[in-house]
């Protein structure tokens, strides 16, 4: 199984259906302030759709395409991160991840982040680090660019989130170019 501490107070680890009833109940307080970003909230509308949530993710891990990992802050549930899939043919993958609001601006996500570009290219040995944002989303697009990600271009109306189409970030990050940045320097 997977599972990482990162710094003192984080911890990044795969969910299991014990903890289907903490992360519904997190994404259910949170519905608000995620609903604007993410096309699944609306989905998740009960503890079954979570447990279901968190069965495709182990499914996914166990067919080595990707996970989803629980992030908890001082052993508290507090957001999710992972893989959207693992691309072994072109070494690439896509990082996506949502934070609890109360929870934002303590360095959580950056760390948690980083950590996951550190799996993907230094443990799994792959070349490439996509994340993609909503344009209009400054506080997920902060941790990219924190990180020290490339922004390649905005893809024009390629979400649809709910009633509307909104423009997304690529940021990308390479293998060579990680491989120079310095953990101190994206501590928060």
């Amino acid at each position: 199984m997977f599972f990482r501490t990162v710094g003192n107070d984080v911890q990044l680890g795969l969910l299991t259906e014990v903890q289907a009833g903490a992360l519904f109940a997190l994404t259910d307080a949170c519905r608000n302030h995620l609903r604007p970003w993410l096309p699944w909230v609306d989905e998740t509308r009960t503890v079954e759709d979570t447990k279901a949530f968190i069965r495709r993710s182990l499914q996914q891990f166990a067919d080595n395409n990707g996970f989803q990992a629980g992030i908890w802050y001082r052993g508290e549930l507090a957001g999710v991160i992972g893989f959207h899939y693992l691309d072994w043919t072109n070494r690439r993958t896509e990082i996506g991840y949502w934070l609890a609001e109360h929870l934002q601006g303590r360095g959580i996500m950056t760390m948690a982040c980083r950590e996951m570009v550190d799996i993907a290219l230094r443990d799994y040995g792959l070349h490439r680090v996509e994340i993609r944002v909503a344009a209009e989303n400054r506080k997920s697009r902060a941790i990219p660019e924190r990180l020290g990600f490339v922004q390649e271009g905005v893809l024009r109306q390629a979400a649809w989130l709910y009633d509307r189409y909104v423009d997304v970030i690529v940021y990308s990050m390479l293998k060579r170019d990680w491989e120079m940045v310095s953990p101190q320097e994206v501590e928060r």
